[in-house]
């Protein structure tokens, strides 16, 4: 696979993300569910999901679409840090019966974000010749 088409598969996931704008429904989660941790979660994903997005749609302007990428990865990676920062802050395993059927979204969901997010920046730093090898 080339790393365009791994960044588009990449990018095809991430564009799922506004599924954390769930945090924010009382009728989802508990009541009791910190908000310093579902509103910083739910707007953050919404943002990296946009930008993955826009990327997608721009695909056929490769400039352009590598402007996304890089942005999505780059925002998505800062909202998942601020994400692990505030649950811990919040002690969210001490609410995890607040997420209800969300919990798999940390527990499933996130740490494959943080995966694709590392396998793209590896894919976006490294030498184009071994790249095309």
């Amino acid at each position: 696979m080339t790393p365009f088409d791994a960044q588009r598969a990449i990018a095809t996931l991430h564009s799922f993300r506004f599924f954390g704008l769930v945090f924010l429904l009382p009728g989802v989660v508990g009541p009791d569910l910190p908000a310093s941790f579902a509103v910083v979660a739910a707007y953050g994903d919404f943002a990296t999901g946009l930008l993955a997005m826009l990327a997608l749609l721009t695909v056929r302007l490769r400039p352009l679409f590598w402007s996304f990428v890089v942005a999505f990865n780059v925002a998505g990676v800062i909202d998942l840090v601020l994400d692990y920062y505030h649950a811990t802050l919040a002690n969210l395993p001490a609410h995890a019966g607040e997420l209800g059927s969300l919990y798999a979204i940390p527990i499933i969901y996130v740490p494959l974000l943080m995966i694709t997010h590392v396998t793209a920046f590896y894919l976006l730093l490294r030498p184009q010749a071994r790249a095309n090898a």
